[in-house]
């Protein structure tokens, strides 16, 4: 069993109750120590009284972006730990934790490394390994067998759980023969390589969904600035991504009939000339339904200055990992994420490992503080499953904010106080969830149609109001 006191499974929080009565709030919250993780707590009801406090005020007729959904990577260490580490009865325990809105938070979308990734268990792998000096580019080697050890079942339970589960795919690198490394580590994209990697996408995508595994998005290629020296990558360049997505991509998903939205880009906040530059090409952009990107440089407004200038264009962020650098507040810091993204246009906040291991592992290369969303720790038998804070943060948005809601909108406070955001969800019921980053506990009213009630938050404390 988890062992874990701190997730209240079974609390009212658990039971995600219906809203019937629209006067009454249900409310579910966290503490910054964890002491309290996604804690039903009793009730609120709207009235007419509106206390001298600070005042979130929501608006549901004033709408922004669509949601796809919250979530992390299965990553082949995070399949392979679920998988290998853990009891039958423990896999089911957990994939229940991490994707059963009943029974857990009800994480809604996943990025998938295609092959492998700094974090693989045992062994860099593409879909079409040659030996060296041998290439393949009609891909008559291609296979997903690979990945049918243990992350496509994974996968195919994770669907049953929630089957609007969402999948965005993303290379670290192809086949070390399309490169000028002639590896998965180092190296660019040869000329010559350019048709046979757009069918390889084309071949995954159509292996993956016969595997009852569809795929909702790609990425061209993961971090395509960061050339990493002990695990997979590939630079790429702006103007290599536009003669990619416009001339070879593109088109091969156009011939093959296939509708999965590609998204460009797939790195930081602070190296937005690169979208800029790929999506001010007319026809790559034809072919782009957005922006991918990762959250470890610069600052969250990159995405609000992506959508004025491509307001047609969606904006998902689809890696932001947790790890020992989170001190002090750990809570605070992927909530606010949570926030900051979907306030800025995001229509995901995707994290990193779905689950590492209590020393980090298992990982080829690359980060060795990265954190998971729960942690398996087997250094004891039987390996006990913990939800980690980005467990909570997700939770707090994931478990309450369905797919295809909308976000609304709500005013928010600087850093340091009240900090929120507002959705409405497809049936009409709204969700507001809230952080208190600062140092004292806060009272505050919520408001709604000329309507109030109040709450009083912890320092650091995190929560969902349902009505």
């Amino acid at each position: 069993m988890c062992g874990c006191a701190a997730f209240a499974l079974t609390t009212r929080a658990g039971q995600n109750p219906e809203v019937k009565d629209s006067s009454r709030i249900a409310v579910v919250e966290s503490s910054d120590d964890l002491h309290e993780s996604l804690q039903g707590k009793a009730p609120l009801q709207f009235g007419s009284e509106r206390k001298p406090l600070l005042t979130i005020t929501v608006d549901d007729a004033q709408r922004y972006q669509q949601i796809d959904g919250f979530g992390a990577s299965l990553t082949d260490s995070s399949a392979w730990l679920i998988s290998h580490k853990l009891t039958d009865a423990q896999r089911t325990e957990a994939l229940e934790m991490l994707f059963s809105r009943d029974k857990g938070i009800g994480l809604s979308m996943l990025r998938q490394p295609m092959g492998s990734s700094d974090f693989a268990a045992l062994e860099d792998y593409s879909y079409d390994d040659m030996p060296a000096g041998q290439s393949d580019p009609s891909l008559a080697h291609f296979s997903i067998d690979r990945d049918r050890q243990y992350i496509i079942p994974l996968l195919r339970e994770a669907l049953a759980l929630n089957p609007k589960l969402k999948i965005i795919a993303t290379p670290w690198s192809p086949p070390g023969w399309m490169k000028t490394s002639g590896s998965m580590v180092y190296g660019g994209l040869l000329p010559s390589s350019y048709p046979p990697l757009a069918n390889y996408f084309v071949r995954y995508i159509k292996a993956y969904e016969a595997a009852g595994v569809p795929i909702y998005g790609i990425t061209p290629q993961n971090e395509p600035l960061h050339l990493p020296h002990d695990y997979p990558g590939m630079d790429m360049m702006a103007q290599e991504q536009i003669a990619f997505v416009r001339d070879h991509l593109g088109p091969a998903l156009r011939d093959a009939g296939l509708k999965q939205k590609v998204m460009v880009f797939d790195h930081n906040w602070d190296l937005i000339d690169y979208p800029i530059t790929v999506l001010s090409d007319p026809q790559a952009a034809t072919f782009a339904a957005g922006i991918a990107i990762h959250c470890y440089g610069g600052s969250v407004t990159a995405q609000t200055e992506l959508h004025n200038r491509f307001p047609n264009k969606d904006i998902w962020l689809t890696e932001c990992s947790g790890g020992d650098w989170q001190k002090g507040r750990p809570l605070e810091q992927p909530v606010r994420l949570v926030i900051g993204a979907t306030r800025n246009w995001a229509k995901s906040v995707i994290l990193w490992n779905l689950a590492l291991d209590q020393n980090h592992n298992p990982h080829l290369g690359g980060c060795s503080t990265c954190g998971g969303v729960i942690t398996i720790n087997h250094s004891s038998s039987p390996a006990q499953i913990v939800p980690t804070v980005d467990f909570t943060a997700l939770g707090h948005a994931s478990k309450f904010v369905m797919a295809g809601a909308e976000r609304i909108d709500s005013n928010s406070f600087e850093q340091g106080s009240l900090e929120d955001v507002a959705f409405r969800n497809p049936d009409g019921s709204i969700v507001l969830l809230v952080l208190n980053g600062s140092n004292d506990a806060m009272a505050f009213n919520i408001a709604w149609k000329k309507k109030y009630a109040w709450y009083k938050l912890g320092p650091g404390a995190v929560a969902t109001f349902r009505w």
